[in-house]
């Protein structure tokens, strides 16, 4: 199955809405001497931990703002200090080596599958803070002397704080040790994928769930079929619309669950119905699972002798929903500009792959 999707200059993609401000910044990226801690490791020998900071680090985790460290220092020392302070758990892929911490920042973004305006940098060295906010201009930089004043800033305060907010982190690194696994794992990709015994659950949004899909349609990019974002209100009507199904997708596997990954609107025509939006959390991505909501959408128009068209609006971002639409047997039916309508062959609706065990919930 082919689909037509030209991305040459004539039809330029369509600019990213404008992210709401507010909890923007998703990951704080710490300096150690001087800021986590008071004092220099490698120098003084011992170090003080600064209260004030932990609680920070802790009350912002909670929230589901993930933390990691850019610190120039010996990795086994530092490593060593923040197990004795209880801290290691607290920071994602710590970063502590003598590049650029620009550097790390780049390894940091492309480990947690972040935009770098999605971080945030604390250090007490100027010189630290010039070379990030000049090598990476995204990335907000804060002097540790005014933290407190920078984390009342609405883009440290997300909107929401929902279930998954606390788990946030512990979701990553089961996000890591499913990498280690990958790494280590001998055999085909679809053994692999079926070790991890993933249940896949798809079911009518509940209002409980709307705090997470709003956040979803504020947090994804690259799995994102419109570029749009939703407000809780949006989504509330939509939900309760007789014309409109808002389905939400999660997924678990043996390291645990990745929360709630996926989110889907359909309008339902008397004779097509229309997909307005389809995303995925880019933590699935390689789970092979973003054709499994698509497919039971096609499935239930089937059964109610509908069509199935889709709004697609290429971002420049979000090539790999494009494939997935693709996969799933859409063809481009119209276009205008980089404003694209799909429409999809219902004799091509496929089972879920054999390693995914599906649950629908009416």
């Amino acid at each position: 199955m082919t689909v037509t999707t030209s991305t040459t200059s004539a039809t330029p993609a369509a600019p990213l809405p404008e992210k709401p401000k507010r909890g923007r910044i998703k990951c704080i990226v710490w300096d150690l001497d001087n800021t986590l801690w008071n004092g220099v490791l490698l120098e003084d020998g011992d170090v003080t931990v600064r209260p004030a900071v932990v609680e920070r680090i802790h009350e912002l985790d909670r929230k589901g703002v993930l933390h990691s460290i850019a610190s120039k220092n010996d990795r086994d020392a530092a490593m060593a200090k923040l197990r004795a302070l209880g801290l290691e758990e607290m920071f994602l892929y710590p970063q502590i080596n003598w590049n650029p911490k620009s550097d790390s920042i780049r390894h940091l973004a492309t480990a947690l599958n972040l935009g770098l305006d999605a971080f945030a940098f604390v250090d007490d060295q100027e010189f630290e803070r010039a070379e990030v906010a000049h090598g990476l201009p995204e990335v907000t930089c804060v002097d540790i002397l005014e933290l407190d004043e920078a984390l009342a800033r609405p883009e440290f305060r997300p909107r929401f704080v929902t279930d998954e907010s606390a788990l946030r982190r512990e979701m990553y690194r089961g996000q890591i040790a499913r990498q280690e696994l990958e790494s280590e794992f001998v055999g085909t990709n679809e053994e692999f994928l079926a070790g991890l015994e993933m249940s896949f659950t798809i079911s009518p949004a509940r209002r409980e769930d709307l705090q997470r899909a709003e956040e979803l349609t504020v947090r994804t990019n690259q799995l994102n079929s419109t570029g749009r974002t939703y407000s809780y209100e949006e989504l509330d009507a939509l939900r309760e619309s007789p014309d409109h199904l808002l389905l939400v997708a999660s997924l678990t596997d043996r390291f645990g669950g990745y929360g709630k990954i996926g989110l889907a609107l359909v309008e339902k025509g008397e004779d097509a119905w229309w997909l307005r939006m389809m995303l995925m959390s880019c933590r699935v991505m390689s789970r092979g699972v973003g054709m499994v909501l698509l497919n039971h959408i096609m499935r239930l128009a089937a059964e109610a002798g509908a069509t199935v068209r889709a709004d697609f609006v290429e971002t420049g971002r979000n090539r790999m929903m494009q494939v997935t639409y693709a996969f799933a047997g859409f063809h481009e039916a119209s276009r205008e500009g980089a404003h694209v309508v799909l429409e999809a062959d219902l004799s091509a609706v496929q089972p879920p792959p054999a390693y995914v065990r599906l649950e629908i919930v009416e």
